[in-house]
Formats: structure tokens, C-alpha cells, sequence
């Protein structure tokens, strides 16, 4: 399990995010010990009452615990990562409260102390609770088989960024059939009999004229790559300077590439601004399945807490029957020892029924995750699919952008729009 802890004050911000429901799909409430008060908002106030007796300020004491999502892990197996982690911080008897959240198709739990020894009115010292918390955390994955991340088998593997170096690589410029550039610059030249004939029929191809260092004319795609004109259409220098003129009349390489730098930002934003759209609709629509789901999935927790509580006063009721009535009667049974016989039987029915209780919790608890992790997996795949359209774009955009002749300024507008994906809403 991985576990993250802080030492803390705010209790009411504490309990006000733990009892969030509209961040999590289901918030469950599971211990409060060592408490007056029986609600968590109560528990942090009287923690938050009793450290004001003393110096300490960081008067809590908090730790998550998330299991790897695929993983099946029971309530017992939380309380026993709890209860390990409390003795190992000398934190045992304690007051504290654990709290259950399910969140996007994973469980974990949270459980927060109170550093206070209210006999002693002092703060419990926790030195290196984060590398006994790491220790702490390595035992589930060799207890239950898991996979243990790279970062627990060796802290020092661990990358903070969590970048891969492909990532970083520069995209490779698009390839293009030399074939079939050369047929566009020879038909060009044969549909045409004049310079401005020839600029029109360049321009709907996709190839805006301009004035070179070196040759007198030249030719820019939307990639801003630069070709000579007599080479490419295979004929003299003369005669491409007899039909375009003077090169003077024709804009520089700099001003073409700046000119179609804005034009093709502006139609990959444009390309990107679609697909987000697009995106965004198909998304509304998994997280309104995703928002129905849960509240079913909440309903269906109720009716099964309803009905264990109704079972539960039955069966208390026949445990109860099974003494006899009246003070002979009753004096008699325990003579017997049939009194004592039918109260151990009674709380050997009582705790089966608690642990059958708790398994059939536990059943409903797997089958909603089970639900809610395909719907995330779809969500998931949403999200990676429109990153992916998003990435192909600039790297299109890469081939003429990644360029020292582009302004700064063109070159980041593409960049704001991507970013904006980072930040959509999380229903």
C-alpha cells in the first residue's frame, strides 16, 4: 500500500475534506475512537481543545492509504496497515478517526490521530515517520504479492518528474516523396504563362513565392521548407526570371515563413479547438454515466445497510427468546447452566453474523468498484485518445515552429491551447 502522512493542524478544513462527497463517489465514516464526540467534525474539536492545553500546533496527525486499483483489499487488511503504523509511531491508544473514500474507481482510506496524550498533556514525537512509513508500506506488497514500485524497492530510482526521455525528444520533421514535390512545381510551371499565373497555381498548391539569398526565386510550403524554383520545375534560372520579374516585388524568406508561421497556428488552433470540443461532449456524457452509477451505487449501500439493520433486530430478537421468562425459570436455567449455554451460543451467532455482515459489505463494495474502474478505464481512454490528436497536432505544428526564424510569441499561442486540455473540469 502507499502511504502518505503529514503532521497537521486545521481540523476543520481536515473534516470538512474528508466528508466531501462531491469529490469522491462514496465517503464512508468507519472508526471513531477515543472521541466524546461521535461525528469526525466533533472528534477534530475536541483534538483541536485538548492542544491548546499544550505548545503543540501540528496537533494531527494523518496518513492515506491506497492499495494498488486492480487489487481486491478488505477492510482487515486497512486496519491491519493502520494498527501496524501505530505502533511503530508510538501512537497506540490514541484517539482517531479512519474514514473510507472511493474515488474514480479506486479505494483508499484516511486515518488521523490525535498527537496529544491527554494524560501527559503532551504531543507525541514522530522523528522519521516518513521513512518508517515507507518500511511500513513495503510489507502488504510482499504480504499479498504485488507488484512493488520501482520507487519503494529503491528510493533512489524513483524519478520525481516522472517524465520518460522519449518525451522530451523533439518530434521528427514529416517525410515527403521528392516525386511528388517535383510534379507540383513542373505542372505549376506548365498550367501557367505568367509570374502571377505561376504565384496562384504555387498558392492553391500549397507553395507561397518569395525572394532567396542565394537563388532569385524561391518557394515555401506550410512547413517552411525552402526550394528553388529552377531546380524543383527543372528549368533555367532565366527563364523562371523572365516570368516572375523583378525578385525586389516579392516578399523576403523571413516575411514568408512569418506570414505562414500565423496562417498555420491559426488553423492548427483552430484543429485543436474541434477536437476539444468534440472531446468534451463525448466526455460530459461518461461523467454523466459516471454520476448516475454513483448514485445508484449509494442508493444500493443504503438498501443493504437498511436490511442488515432490520436482520439484525430479528435476529436479536430470537437470541433474546431463547431465555426462559420469569424469575424461577431464570433462577433454574442458571443452576443448570442452560443460561450459560444459550449466552454462548448467542455470541457465537452474534459475531458470525457481524463478520457475515461485513463480508457482504465488503462483496458490494468490490462489484461497485469493479463497475465504477470499466467506466474510469473508458474515461481513461477518452482522455489518452484526445491527448493523443492534441499531440499529433503540434507535432505538425513542430515542423515549422521548432524554428529559429518563428517569433516566440506565434509559437506559444498553439502551446496555451494544448494546456487547456490539462485543465478541464473533473465532474
Amino acid at each position: 500500500m502507499i502511504l502518505k502522512a503529514s503532521q497537521r493542524a486545521g481540523a476543520k478544513a481536515l473534516a470538512i475534506h474528508l466528508l466531501r462527497e462531491d469529490e469522491n463517489d462514496h465517503v464512508q465514516v468507519h472508526e471513531i475512537r477515543g472521541f466524546i464526540a461521535d461525528d469526525v467534525v466533533g472528534a477534530f474539536r475536541e483534538a483541536y481543545a485538548i492542544s491548546k492545553g499544550t505548545k503543540c500546533r501540528q496537533y494531527l496527525f494523518g496518513v492515506s492509504i491506497s492499495p494498488p486499483e486492480t487489487e481486491k483489499v478488505g477492510v482487515a487488511a486497512f486496519e491491519r496497515a493502520i494498527e501496524t503504523i501505530e505502533q511503530r509511531n508510538g501512537l497506540n491508544g490514541h484517539p482517531r478517526v479512519i474514514v473510507f473514500h472511493e474515488k474514480n474507481g479506486r479505494r483508499h482510506a484516511h486515518c488521523v490521530w490525535s498527537r496529544i496524550k491527554a494524560d501527559e498533556m503532551r504531543a507525541v514525537n514522530l522523528p522519521h515517520f516518513k521513512l518508517k512509513l515507507r518500511d511500513i508500506s513495503r510489507e502488504p506488497f510482499i504480504e499479498h504479492g504485488w507488484t512493488m514500485p520501482r520507487g519503494l524497492v529503491n528510493s533512489e530510482e524513483r524519478n520525481p518528474l516522472n517524465f520518460s526521455r522519449e518525451e522530451w525528444q523533439q518530434a521528427k520533421r514529416i517525410e515527403r516523396d521528392p516525386r511528388s514535390i517535383k510534379t507540383i512545381f513542373q505542372d505549376c510551371w506548365a498550367v501557367s504563362d505568367s509570374g502571377k499565373a505561376f504565384a496562384q497555381s504555387m498558392e492553391a498548391r500549397g507553395h507561397s513565392l518569395a525572394r532567396g539569398d542565394r537563388r532569385s526565386f524561391v518557394a515555401i510550403d506550410h512547413l517552411g521548407e525552402v526550394y528553388a524554383i529552377a531546380r524543383w520545375a527543372d528549368v533555367k534560372t532565366k527563364e523562371v526570371n523572365a516570368r516572375l520579374g523583378h525578385p525586389e516585388t516579392f516578399p523576403s524568406v523571413d516575411e514568408v515563413k512569418a506570414r505562414l508561421a500565423q496562417q498555420v497556428d491559426a488553423k492548427l488552433q483552430r484543429f485543436a479547438l474541434e477536437a476539444r470540443n468534440e472531446f468534451e461532449q463525448a466526455r460530459l456524457g461518461l461523467y454523466e454515466q459516471k454520476r448516475k452509477l454513483v448514485s445508484w451505487q449509494r442508493h444500493e449501500r443504503r438498501i443493504q445497510l437498511e436490511l442488515q439493520a432490520v436482520r439484525q433486530v430479528e435476529e436479536t430478537r430470537i437470541r433474546h427468546d431463547r431465555f426462559s421468562k420469569g424469575l424461577l425459570k431464570g433462577i433454574w436455567d442458571r443452576i443448570t447452566g442452560r443460561h450459560a449455554a444459550i449466552r454462548r451460543q448467542n455470541e457465537e451467532e452474534l459475531s458470525a453474523a457481524m463478520q457475515r455482515d461485513v463480508g457482504e459489505r465488503q462483496v458490494l463494495i468490490d462489484r461497485q468498484l469493479n463497475e465504477r474502474r470499466s467506466l474510469h478505464r473508458q474515461i481513461r481512454e477518452h482522455d489518452k485518445r484526445l491527448d493523443r490528436e492534441l499531440e499529433s497536432l503540434q507535432r505538425l505544428r513542430g515542423n515549422v515552429f521548432h524554428r529559429p526564424s518563428v517569433e516566440p510569441a506565434v509559437a506559444s499561442n498553439f502551446h496555451c491551447l494544448v494546456r487547456q486540455r490539462r485543465r478541464l473540469p473533473m465532474l
